[in-house]
């Protein structure tokens, strides 16, 4: 630490100043004997410079003791304390820094000056006496704080602001002062006061407790204002890229030039994070193996209620209760709405075709890739666990597998985020159940197939080849996961989701199936073999795809896309929640009246479709009578709520579940409880879905939330979103399996409850 500029600094090893002719000529006389002769010479007065404060005069001191005495304790050269004060200091100031270290030659040469001068620093002691007169009285005029800019350039301590300098270890040690740190010294200070009380440290603890829960909820807010005028959200909220350090446990070398810059070169993922990044170009069933670890376990469970993985789950008699990845490796608008709010109307970018096609083969990749990595992590099947579920149901389209001529989809760079998640699920006990979701000419015609429109699939001038082309893929992901290492965790195999059976010949459909059905058992895949119901009705299927082991019928139970059960009031959808799906499960559980194993693929607790996109971008609602459609059979032009009415809003449905009224929060908790029992006499549930950019009343997402257990006092984890979902807000179960309603109860009125909102 350099000197401050009011000392004068001198280097210790400089010899002393030569003595004056004065100081020679009174050595002399006193040799002599001679007396002494008065001064006769005026002392010349200091210039101030204008930075210095005039100095004081000094006040006579009272001399003590005889002539003699005085010259014997006068040092022989008669020093100035500012030279002794300069070699009293030689111990820290040196020529570079004063947190040096001092050398052993400098040592030497101070430990000899020290001898040499021994009196001499006991007479500035003696005289640093009669400067103590004087910080009494500068104390007087300097009350509260002592202002260092009145002593700034004072050539002698004042006792006050002066402190002891120290070299050496204590140096090292951060000790350079022996005095406070600090550009003044308070009055009570100095009478031994603390300068804070208890009173103020509570005062700045409970400040900062406040600051910690509404900056959060003002982004929150913000972000919900956002979400809801149409700009660009998202449940996930790090904008940081992933560190990616295992890439360099690896050499770019180590990627064959002809694997360079595909879906193989690991130096191209965004996302490395959990994958094994060593080149591989093996593959089973044509896929690539490549990310994945070569051992792996399956000792975990998802719960205290249900076995690990390596024992057998008894279907039929344990309930599953599941979650879907609902918008993660398949797009769905309203689920991430900020993938298209960027896009005018006229653009028509409606679905994940038109999406990819906008953005072009390098940009939807860098976008969708991101997504993938961003939009479920392993934290979320962590809080899966936590929430009390025990399988996933994980949607994804057939360009995870491959793409064909015209196709603008991503190819194959979902196919390694769907590994990752299923290792994922493995860690946290969770069975996986896996649901082609989209298949090659979409098997529906919506959005979440892929692409809006007509429907491709066994229909139309491509409809065989995209037959085919579905059993083609099936072969390939049916040897895939046939392998030892997915035995305990894929326990279910969709075949197609939702094909609309409504507008195919169903005749087609249970002849594809039987054919996908087969291939998947000819490969040697174990796990139970869903089919969907394709909205003909359960009972419909009674007698149909017998003889196929290991089938399961995949019923998705919503009330809000038929104008006639949306119509329901609150009583009356609760009571079809006890009462309708359940008795629709028994009719199907029985081979007499239905197909038999059937299982509750897709549900929510929603009781409106009012949620932006549900009905495709642009769309409106069958709930305010907005549905616009070119298929008369589809729109609604009339409002369907309850009171059928112009009243019928879905500002309140849309709105922030801590702005719901206690009875419609209770409502909606019950609407899910009973539902859950009701599937529960099947095989079980899979609630859609996990998580959402704002879609209130769809999202189950549990996280860790600021409510009051309180994402903590409990502070918040960077995804806000939390505020949003349904057990932050009371109107879902914080466990699956912890409800207070069953069915057993009587249904209240809900007087008082709007049914218009």
């Amino acid at each position: 630490m350099a000197s401050p500029s009011h000392r004068r600094t001198q280097d210790p090893l400089r010899p002393p100043k030569a003595r004056t002719r004065h100081t020679t000529e009174r050595e002399e006389r006193k040799e002599r004997g001679t007396p002494e002769k008065p001064h006769s010479r005026t002392p010349k007065r200091r210039t101030h410079s204008p930075e210095r404060s005039p100095r004081r005069e000094r006040t006579p001191q009272k001399k003590t003791g005889s002539p003699e005495r005085r010259r014997r304790h006068r040092s022989p050269d008669r020093r100035s304390k500012r030279e002794t004060d300069s070699e009293k200091h030689t111990s820290y100031e040196s020529t570079t820094s004063g947190t040096n270290l001092l050398s052993s030659d400098a040592l030497a040469q101070l430990d000899a000056l020290n001898e040499k001068t021994e009196g001499q620093v006991r007479n500035v002691q003696k005289k640093e006496k009669v400067y103590s007169v004087k910080r009494g009285v500068k104390e007087k005029v300097v009350t509260g704080r002592v202002a260092k800019e009145k002593i700034k350039h004072r050539r002698r301590s004042d006792g006050r602001n002066e402190r002891r300098r120290i070299s050496g270890p204590l140096a090292e040690e951060g000790k350079a002062y022996g005095g406070k740190r600090g550009g003044y010294i308070s009055a009570d200070e100095r009478k031994g006061k603390k300068r804070f009380g208890k009173r103020f440290w509570i005062s700045i603890a409970v400040i900062a407790v406040l600051l910690a829960i509404f900056i959060p909820v003002g982004v929150v807010v913000a972000g919900k204002k956002s979400d809801s005028g149409g700009g660009a959200g998202g449940a996930t909220v790090d904008s940081s890229d992933p560190s990616n350090e295992n890439l360099k446990e690896i050499s770019e070398s180590d990627v064959p030039p002809e694997a360079k810059n595909t879906v193989l070169d690991p130096f191209t993922w965004y996302d490395t994070k959990d994958f094994n990044v060593t080149f591989t170009n093996e593959a089973v069933g044509g896929l690539s193996v490549i990310g994945l670890e070569s051992t792996w376990e399956d000792t975990a469970k998802a719960n205290q209620f249900v076995p690990a993985l390596d024992k057998e789950w008894k279907y039929g008699e344990m309930p599953i209760r599941g979650i879907n990845l609902g918008g993660w490796l398949s797009i769905e608008p309203f689920i991430t709405p900020s993938l298209f709010n960027q896009y005018k109307p006229n653009q028509g970018i409606v679905d994940e075709w038109t999406l990819t096609k906008q953005l072009g083969p390098s940009n939807a990749a860098e976008t969708l890739e991101k997504h993938y990595a961003k939009f479920i992590t392993e934290k979320d099947f962590e809080d899966i666990k936590n929430a009390g579920f025990d399988h996933v149901r994980i949607p994804y389209s057939y360009w995870a597998v491959t793409t064909y001529p015209g196709d603008p989809y991503v190819p194959k760079i979902s196919w390694r985020y769907l590994l990752r998640g299923i290792e994922y699920a493995r860690k946290y006990g969770l069975r996986v159940n896996l649901d082609l979701h989209g298949l090659p000419g979409s098997q529906n015609g919506w959005n979440h197939s892929g692409r809006q429109g007509s429907i491709g699939w066994l229909n139309g001038t491509d409809g065989p080849t995209n037959a085919q082309r579905s059993l083609d893929i099936h072969t390939q992901l049916s040897t895939f996961f046939a392998q030892e290492r997915y035995k305990n965790i894929i326990t279910i195999y969709g075949l197609a989701n939702e094909p609309k059976m409504t507008h195919l010949k169903i005749s087609d459909v249970v002849a594809w199936t039987t054919s996908a059905a087969q291939i998947v058992r000819k490969s040697g895949l174990k796990a139970k073999i869903a089919f969907g119901d394709g909205f003909l009705g359960l009972t419909k299927w009674q007698g149909q795809l017998q003889g196929i082991e290991g089938l399961v019928l995949d019923a998705h139970e919503y009330v809000i896309f038929d104008p006639n059960q949306i119509a329901l009031d609150h009583r009356k959808k609760l009571e079809y929640a006890c009462t309708g799906w359940t008795g629709q499960m028994s009719q199907s559980l029985n081979t007499a009246t239905g197909f038999g194993p059937t299982l509750c693929g897709e549900w929510s607790q929603a009781d409106t479709d009012c949620t932006p996109y549900l009905n495709n971008v642009g769309a409106g609602t069958r709930w305010e009578g907005t549905l616009q459609s070119t298929d008369r059979s589809v729109a609604v032009l009339t409002p369907t709520c309850p009171s059928k009415s112009s009243a019928c809003s879905c500002e309140q449905a849309n709105a922030d579940p801590g702005d719901y009224s206690d009875q419609y929060k209770k409502w909606l908790l019950m609407n899910a409880q009973g539902q859950m029992t009701s599937f529960e006499t099947a095989w079980g549930w899979f609630y859609w879905t996990w998580v959402t950019e704002g879609a209130t009343q769809w999202d189950y997402k549990a996280g860790e939330c600021l409510c009051v257990s309180v994402r903590k006092f409990v502070i918040w984890r960077a995804d806000f979103s939390a505020l949003r979902i349904g057990m932050a807000n009371g109107i879902l179960p914080k466990k699956t399996w912890d409800r207070d309603f069953n069915c057993t109860t009587d249904v209240s009125d809900f007087e008082g409850l709007s049914e218009n909102y």
